[in-house]
């Protein structure tokens, strides 16, 4: 019989380490993060994401969220692709990790990005989920780096890079909120660099992804 996951792989895909597992996002996650986003991502007068998504009323923003990954998923195709996995800290769906590329059977590099609900954030998932990415990305999906940003004025985010291993890798001058600069710190990880967690990965449906994107057709 065939399932979602046979349909589009990334719902499949399964990363556990220790008390920290990231899997695909199926429609009923879309809601329990959707309200996470609600409760409260970051304060009101800060942002540390590059494209202000939480900037939106509350009752808006459920509708925007579940939008925004069902058109990720729409666009999926070897040359332009969007892996956003739940993550799960001791069986408690508490935010998003993700990776995204563009022509990444030239590239072989990715972006990546994250978020937690605030009464997660400060116990340690933030690195451990971004450890967990890497270690996916570097030991099954053909990754040979990865890069990320944060602003400058989000040391929480830059001290999980730092952690991970992540090398410096310029500034960039960013209109951040409508009329205000903010300036982005860019960030490199190799494989050489990466720090792991103390965990092992265990992965499952990675092979399904790996021929989605176009790795095992080359």
């Amino acid at each position: 019989m065939t399932s979602i996951s046979d349909l589009f792989p990334p719902l499949g895909l399964r990363a556990t380490a220790g008390p920290v597992e990231l899997r695909g996002i199926g429609d009923d996650d879309l809601v329990t993060l959707a309200e996470l986003a609600v409760a409260g991502i970051h304060e009101p007068d800060r942002m540390p994401f590059f494209f202000p998504w939480t900037d939106v009323p509350a009752d808006e923003l459920p509708m925007q969220f579940v939008k925004y990954h069902w058109k990720s998923r729409a666009e999926w195709s070897p040359s332009s692709w969007e892996l956003n996995l739940g993550v799960w800290f001791e069986g408690t769906l508490v935010g998003v990790q993700g990776v995204s590329t563009r022509d990444f059977l030239v590239t072989r590099a990715g972006e990546t990005g994250s978020w937690l609900g605030q009464a997660q954030q400060g116990r340690g998932i933030g690195t451990a989920m971004r450890q967990a990415i890497c270690a996916l990305c570097f030991d099954h999906l053909g990754f040979t780096e990865i890069t990320s940003g944060a602003f400058v004025d989000n040391p929480a985010s830059l001290a999980v890079s730092r952690k991970v291993g992540y090398r410096l890798n310029g500034v960039r001058r960013l209109a951040r909120r409508p009329g205000e600069l903010a300036v982005n710190q860019g960030l490199v990880l190799s494989p050489d660099d990466f720090v792991r967690g103390e965990h092992s990965l265990e992965v499952t449906g990675a092979d399904a992804v790996r021929r989605s994107i176009g790795l095992d057709s080359e």
